[in-house]
């Protein structure tokens, strides 16, 4: 036998101790809200778009409890370890106790192989897990996220550069249908100063459904740091299926069906007191049935300032927009006097909220909600009636550890 693979095999087969070690953190959002109506809060999204800023804009309490155990340690310094992460999430609900929809969900479930030095310091992994998940926080929204129920290999180095591979049947647990999906991403190529590229190719294979396509996505996301200021820019393109660029779309949906997406977003602690976050969103959908086309343009910033070590003023203003034949149009404002008992930083939590929020609405985005989406806050029948603005008050928390 080769006397490296001999070793190779003997560091993998002897154990070292240290696999107790559990680690546990979590993530939760909680509060209660009322409109300037005295109804439960309802919260402003403008249909076809595909996020909502998020301040002083969420109707639910949502949790989540995540657990980390290692299994077997080995003397190459790889682990063994499993991983579980159960979410918790109900709505405000229609009435005044909360009796919205609700669930309790395992949205992660995996076992891993971490750090194994034949693979280059590559890790293993197989389950239900979040995976490459670049996330604009003021929005919610997942610009790029390879989340998924299948395995993988995670992070294969090679010349300078990281290679994972993944293969899924659903993004996560609430995609209805199972679709054969692979996932290729390089990450950490070098481009400008202190700027690294990585790149995706998702490829989705077709169903046993006669009417079901196949469908291809490419991502390239530029991440740099310039001083204090964290910088994304993304463009992604995708057809058939995947048009859902970071998702699993519908397969339903043809090669001649696309869709393109450029994303610009940054935060930044500017002063010692100052902070923020901005975002800008371009997406375009083409569709064979060109009656379907629209365009959804977004751009929203949240400015934070401390006014001392535990206490912010924080605002959130944003602008979406979605052009079908004509226009519609969701602007929200949120002021929120803050306490942050841990500091004075944009991403320092927990914070308390005490939140005020007001909202306008265009005619175009009434009809369209009429139209497509009745239950929503600003169509005709919704909290607000046929009035095109309204409001909403209340208090959160928002925490992760």
């Amino acid at each position: 036998m080769n006397i490296q693979l001999r070793y190779v095999l003997l560091g993998l087969l002897l154990p070292v101790t240290d696999v107790s070690a559990f680690e546990f953190n979590g993530y939760l959002r909680a509060g209660v809200g009322y409109s300037d109506k005295g109804d439960t809060q309802s919260c402003f999204h403008l249909d076809g778009a595909v996020t909502k800023y998020r301040l002083g804009n969420e109707c639910e309490q949502y949790g989540e409890l995540t657990g980390t155990q290692k299994l077997y340690t080995f003397a190459d310094g790889s682990n063994l370890a499993v991983k579980g992460t159960l979410a918790l999430y109900q709505d405000f609900g229609k009435d005044k106790d909360f009796s919205g929809d609700n669930y309790a969900k395992w949205a992660e479930a995996y076992a891993m192989w971490n750090n194994i030095s034949a693979l280059n310091g590559a890790n293993l992994w197989a389950g239900r897990r979040f995976y490459n998940r670049n996330d604009i926080h003021i929005s919610d929204f997942y610009v790029w996220d390879e989340s998924a129920t299948g395995f993988g290999i995670d992070s294969f180095k090679y010349h300078g550069l990281s290679y994972s591979y993944s293969f899924s049947r659903k993004d996560s647990v609430f995609q209805e249908k199972a679709v054969n999906r692979h996932d290729f991403t390089i990450q950490d190529i070098p481009a400008n100063q202190n700027a690294k590229i990585g790149v995706g190719l998702s490829y989705l294979e077709k169903t046993n459904d006669p009417a079901s396509h196949s469908g291809a996505a490419v991502t390239v996301m530029h991440k740099q740091k310039i001083g204090n200021l964290n910088n994304t820019f993304s463009v992604q393109y995708g057809y058939g299926s995947g048009t859902g660029l970071g998702y699993t779309g519908d397969s339903t949906l043809s090669h001649k069906d696309k869709s393109w997406r450029v994303t610009e977003f940054f935060d930044s602690q500017f002063t010692e007191n100052f902070s923020g976050q901005f975002e800008a969103v371009y997406q375009k959908d083409q569709r064979e049935n060109s009656a379907d086309d629209k365009t959804w343009y977004s751009i929203g910033a949240r400015p934070v300032y401390a006014i001392s070590p535990q206490f912010k003023l924080v605002g959130e203003v944003g602008l979406d927009a979605v052009k079908r034949d004509k226009t519609a149009t969701l602007t929200k404002f949120t002021f929120a006097p803050t306490w942050s008992p841990k500091g004075k930083g944009f991403w320092d939590r927990p914070e308390i909220r005490l939140y005020y929020t007001y909202a306008v609405w265009n005619k175009e985005a009434q009809q369209q909600a009429d139209l497509l989406s009745p239950d929503s806050t600003i169509s005709s029948t919704g909290n607000f009636g046929t009035a095109r603005h309204g409001s909403n008050f209340g208090l959160q928390i928002e925490y992760w550890w």
